[in-house]
């Protein structure tokens, strides 16, 4: 048998074995990782992944109310069914691939019909909570490493000038199936052309006060936002924890003078008939659907959110840098609005050879 004192001072068994050698290889290599400060107690990797779920969500106050509502979400959801029970000891690599891939199966194959946006949140929580069990009960983080889906350019939707407007007077006009002014018609047009030519997140705008919109300068400040948590709204930094600025296009002054003009600074811009706040689920069952298929555009995927792609790429397609879009839309990196929008930004590469050119004959030229 050998037997051991761990870290804390309390003798413990490394096992029984029958043949001496063994025995001594064993010890040897529970004394190096004593003394490497490698070493694990067998029993803490035996302890439930749902166990180790709850205490690295408990101490997650890091972080806005909404995203951890959104990993409890994830984890009742989609983690803890596959993953509670096992011990994390339990939690393989190859494993983790396989439920990442069954994640995006139809639901008639036996997988959640989740997209790879979801899919790989999904996978962050489960990765998370691994790795926050490493170094203690597990020596690696079994998830890292694991292949994920890439999201779809199917998933990307950009609408044109003419579609953005089309859209807009559909949503503008719109009315209920007893002829009523629909709840929040009157806000609709300009929303959809403010969300289809800032980038706004569609929480943004909705949390927008008349005091952060200055038409005379034609700049927007985005400070705040709004989520639901429990059923109720809250008001929260941005999503990346950053207040930015934002122009407004000339031609939108227009639509959104009615809507700040004699109004309190700490009023909404945008709000029902009632005066109540826009909440994003009711107004895209009960305003933008509706009028995506006033206006023809149904059957595209179009969602409130992806106006933000349509104002990506009509901004690319105007001119602007990948900074400008950077800023314009919140990006945490440059990098990250490369990674969704660089197919979008012409090709400048006969451009630049041309612009080079130029600068060598004139120097060869003097």
């Amino acid at each position: 048998m050998v037997r051991y004192y761990d870290p804390s001072g309390r003798i413990k068994s490394g096992g029984t074995f029958k043949k001496k050698p063994d025995a001594e290889k064993k010890q040897t290599e529970i004394e190096n990782s004593l003394h490497e400060g490698s070493y694990r107690n067998p029993h803490d990797a035996k302890v439930t992944l749902a166990e180790m779920a709850e205490k690295w969500l408990s101490t997650r106050t890091d972080i806005k109310r909404s995203t951890w509502w959104k990993y409890r979400g994830l984890l009742d959801a989609h983690v803890l069914p596959r993953w509670g029970e096992l011990p994390i000891s339990g939690v393989y690599s190859e494993d983790v691939a396989v439920w990442v891939a069954e994640l995006q199966k139809p639901r008639d194959e036996g997988g959640a019909n989740l997209g790879a946006s979801q899919t790989r949140h999904a996978y962050g929580v489960l990765s998370m909570v691994l790795e926050w069990c490493v170094p203690r009960r597990l020596p690696a983080n079994p998830a890292r490493g694991v292949p994920l889906p890439k999201p779809s350019e199917a998933e990307h939707v950009y609408l044109d000038h003419l579609q953005v407007e089309a859209l807009a007077d559909a949503a503008g006009s719109l009315r209920t199936k007893y002829g009523q002014i629909a709840a929040a018609a009157n806000i609709n047009r300009p929303l959809i052309l403010l969300l289809a030519y800032t980038g706004l997140r569609f929480n943004e705008a909705a949390a927008l006060r008349v005091g952060r919109v200055d038409l005379e300068t034609r700049r927007i400040r985005i400070v705040t936002a709004f989520a639901e948590v429990e059923g109720k709204l809250v008001e929260q930094s941005p999503k990346t924890g950053k207040s930015r600025t934002v122009p407004i296009p000339r031609s939108l002054v227009a639509e959104l003078l009615p809507l700040v003009q004699g109004r309190s600074d700490s009023a909404l811009v945008f709000t029902t008939k009632r005066g109540t706040e826009v909440r994003l689920r009711n107004w895209r069952n009960r305003e933008f659907g509706k009028a995506l298929k006033a206006a023809g555009l149904d059957g595209m995927g179009l969602t409130p959110h992806k106006l933000r792609h349509t104002a990506a790429s009509l901004a690319i397609a105007a001119g602007a840098d990948v900074k400008v879009v950077q800023a314009m839309l919140g990006h945490a990196t440059a990098t990250m609005t490369l990674d969704r929008y660089g197919h979008l930004f012409p090709d400048r590469l006969d451009e630049v050879a041309e612009a080079m050119d130029a600068a060598r004959l004139r120097v060869l030229a003097a």
